[in-house]
C-alpha cells in the first residue's frame, strides 16, 4: 500500500525584499574581497536601482561596508552571532569528524540546514569532491542524502509538510519513502543507507541534538557497496560519538 501524502501544510510565507536583503548578504559573505553593485543586479536578477536601496540601508546599519565601490559584509552579523552565544551545531568539533573519519575511513560531514538549504558546513575527509562541497558551502538537496532525512525528520511538522507538499514530481517517490521511515528515524536519530543519492554513493547519518531540537546532522559517506557492508560498524561510532555530544550540550 502506498504511504499517504503529508497534509497540505501552511508554507511560511516569503517577502520578496527579506530574500533579496539575504541574497545579498550571502552574496557578500561570498566575496570576500568585494562585490560590485553591478554584479549584485546581476546574479539577483534585479534591478540596479533596487539593489542600490537595499545596499544603502545594510551599510547604514553595519551589515553591509563599502569601499572603493565594492561591497563586503559589515560587523552587525558578527555581532550579532556573538551576541546570540555559539552556534548550536558548534557542540561538534572539527576534531569529532577527525575522530570519525580516522575510525572509519569515510569522508564525514557536518549538515545544518539555512532557510529552505541544506549545505556541508564542516567536514574530514581526503576527498577533493566533499572538501569542495563543504568549503564552497554548496547546497545540497535535503531530500536525496541522508543527512537530509535526519534533518528533515527533526523538523516541525509545519515545516515538514510544507517542505514535502513542495517536493518536485521527480522527488514523490523519495517522500513517500521519508514518510514511511520517518518514525523510526525520529525514535533512533539515524538514517542508515537510504539509497537516494544520484551517485553511487551512500550514507549513514545521525541527528545532533541540542535541548531537544535538531540542530545538525553528522554523516559517514561513501562507496555504496561498502557503506551497507559496513552498516552495524558504522553506527556504533556514530552512536558512541552521539553520546558524547549529548554531554556537551
Amino acid at each position: 500500500m502506498a504511504t499517504p501524502h503529508p497534509p497540505q501544510g501552511k508554507p511560511r510565507p516569503r517577502h520578496r525584499m527579506v530574500d533579496r536583503v539575504a541574497e545579498i548578504l550571502d552574496l557578500a559573505a561570498r566575496r570576500p574581497h568585494g562585490v560590485t553593485l553591478t554584479e549584485m543586479a546581476r546574479v539577483l536578477e534585479a534591478p540596479l536601482s533596487s539593489i542600490q536601496g537595499l545596499t544603502n540601508g545594510l551599510v547604514a546599519t553595519g551589515f553591509l561596508e563599502e569601499r572603493d565601490r565594492l561591497y563586503t559584509l559589515g560587523p552587525a552579523p558578527h555581532f550579532l552571532t556573538r551576541l546570540a552565544g555559539t552556534p548550536a551545531s558548534d557542540v561538534v568539533t572539527h576534531a569529532d569528524l577527525e575522530d570519525i573519519h580516522d575510525r572509519t575511513e569515510l569522508t564525514t560531514v557536518l549538515a545544518v540546514l539555512v532557510g529552505a538549504d541544506l549545505y556541508y558546513v564542516d567536514h574530514a575527509s581526503t576527498s577533493p569532491a566533499y572538501a569542495y562541497l563543504a568549503e564552497n558551502y554548496v547546497k545540497r538537496s535535503v531530500l536525496r542524502c541522508s543527512s537530509g532525512w535526519v534533518l528533515l525528520a527533526g523538523m516541525e511538522r509545519r515545516d515538514l509538510w510544507s517542505r514535502l507538499s513542495a517536493a518536485r514530481a521527480e522527488e514523490e517517490p523519495l517522500v513517500e519513502r521519508l514518510l514511511a521511515d520517518l518514525p523510526t528515524i525520529q525514535e533512533t536519530g539515524l538514517v542508515i543507507t537510504p539509497d537516494v543519492s544520484e551517485v553511487e554513493i551512500e550514507g549513514i547519518a545521525t541527528a545532533v541534538t541540542v535541548d531537544g531540537r535538531t540542530v545538525a546532522a553528522v554523516a559517514c559517506i561513501g562507496d555504496h557497496g561498502e557503506i551497507n557492508e559496513r552498516a552495524d560498524e558504522i553506527v556504533a561510532v556514530l552512536r558512541e560519538a552521539r553520546g558524547r555530544w549529548a554531554a556537551r550540550g
